[in-house]
């Protein structure tokens, strides 16, 4: 088997518009605003003040629980206040605002572009290394990493999935980052693997990235116990129960943790950032996002600094096509509009799409026909139709009886709905309600 069982579409992938574009590092901006919450779980807590004087690396926001991660100074400049801001969401979101006046260092941090091999690091180390720097998933649910790294009592991890998939259409950022870095992503499979004290470690990458694939099976056939699963091309393969299934054909029970059947998945993005945290002392300030769409005059894969704004970039890639009628953040099928792309880069940004006009438009909803293609897509085995009708008629408890926090919000259902109804908006605001009731709930 070379993929997962249940479910999945085959959208157009659409990635060579960006595919094998060298990673470009963005200028530094003069302003800066970095986010306290890029990460799932709790706000991070300021610990600097207006004028105060920091520099790149250094910690500016300490994690506000065991789920939540670190923020530190991407650059160096004078804290000009602390406040909130509006995101290309609507949402407000509380930010540390820099003035950046250069791009001076912490002495202990390397940041010279050497491979370094890891040494004998003690697991707890390598953990105290990782949940230091604030590093969190970079494949887009931005879960803090050490809280992964430290299975509860009584379970055990047996293998280490590493996600090359980035079966999102367009996106290309964590291809070109192995092609670019695959040195380093192995040495910090490497020490991954120390820290969960595990004897093997499977690359899942989809077939469309055969350079990659290659490349990676090179360096991966010099250290025991690490191998490339070649997998063929369905989406959402990129999901981590997905990509369980596709390596070792295990499946997590519902609402469980992949711990449960003895695995770990982690994107390669988050595997170079625990290389760069481990063995250079460098904290997660910074990530390679891609900016594409079939008009955007130079589509890419840029290297960003948390807190430089997106608008920034996008001035690199060319500007906003005149004909965009949409910005996506992120990819097509789990991303979500922008209304504005005056707001800072952080952890949670993969990627900005700009769909022409024509593209971006919805077709008129009509009645749901019960053909059950959405159900038959759903890579959870759910019965999308259903939820987004009890979503419609506010109907929680069922929602919940339906297993509805099960869903991955991966998009199948709308791809695949004959009748262009809205059903991961109605999914997406069910699960969002839902999941406030619970955590109301659990808090009693």
């Amino acid at each position: 088997m070379n993929t997962f069982r249940i479910g999945g579409v085959h959208p157009q992938d659409n990635k060579v518009y960006s595919a094998n574009k060298a990673i470009i590092d963005c200028p530094l901006p003069k302003q800066a605003i970095i986010p306290l919450v890029q990460h799932i779980g709790a706000p991070a807590v300021p610990i600097v003040e207006k004028g105060d004087k920091v520099r790149a690396g250094q910690l500016i926001a300490k994690a506000g629980g065991f789920v939540s991660a670190n923020v530190h100074s991407p650059f160096s400049g004078t804290i000009t206040k602390i406040d909130s801001f509006v995101d290309g969401w609507g949402a407000r979101v509380p930010a540390i605002f820099i003035d950046v006046e250069g791009d001076l260092w912490l002495d202990d941090i390397d940041t010279t572009p050497a491979l370094v091999r890891s040494g004998i690091i003690e697991p707890k180390e390598i953990i105290d290394r990782v949940t230091a720097a604030g590093i969190v998933g970079l494949g887009g649910a931005c879960f803090p990493t050490h809280v992964k790294l430290m299975p509860p009592p009584g379970k055990k991890a047996e293998v280490l999935i590493v996600n090359g998939v980035e079966c999102e259409p367009y996106l290309t950022c964590d291809h070109q980052l192995m092609l670019e870095h695959g040195e380093e992503i192995i040495v910090g499979i490497q020490l991954l693997m120390r820290a969960l004290d595990i004897k093997q470690a499977i690359i899942g990458i989809e077939k469309n990235k055969p350079d990659a694939i290659a490349y990676m099976q090179k360096l991966a056939s010099r250290v025991l116990g690490v191998s490339v699963k070649p997998l063929n091309l369905k989406y959402p393969q990129g999901g981590e129960k997905q990509l369980i299934d596709a390596c070792i054909g295990r499946q997590v029970p519902s609402g469980a943790l992949p711990i449960e059947v003895g695995a770990v998945v982690d994107n390669v993005a988050t595997i170079y950032a625990v290389y760069e945290a481990v063995l250079k002392r460098k904290p997660l300030i910074e990530r390679v996002i891609t900016v594409t769409g079939k008009h955007v005059a130079k589509p890419g894969n840029y290297r960003v600094r948390f807190g430089t704004p997106l608008s920034d970039v996008v001035a690199l890639a060319g500007g906003v096509p005149e004909d965009t009628g949409k910005i996506i953040g992120g990819g097509p099928m789990m991303g979500r509009a922008m209304n504005s792309i005056d707001m800072p880069a952080n952890k949670r940004v993969s990627g900005l799409l700009f769909m022409p006009e024509e593209e971006s438009r919805r077709t008129a909803p009509d009645n749901c026909i019960r053909c059950a293609k959405c159900v038959d897509a759903c890579p959870m085995g759910l019965e999308p139709y259903l939820l987004a009708r009890q979503a419609e008629l506010e109907m929680w408890d069922g929602m919940e009886a339906h297993n509805i926090m099960d869903c991955i919000e991966c998009g199948c259902c709308t791809f695949t709905c004959p009748s262009h109804r809205p059903l991961l908006d109605y999914v997406r605001l069910g699960k969002a309600t839902v999941g406030g009731i619970l955590r109301a709930r659990n808090a009693k």
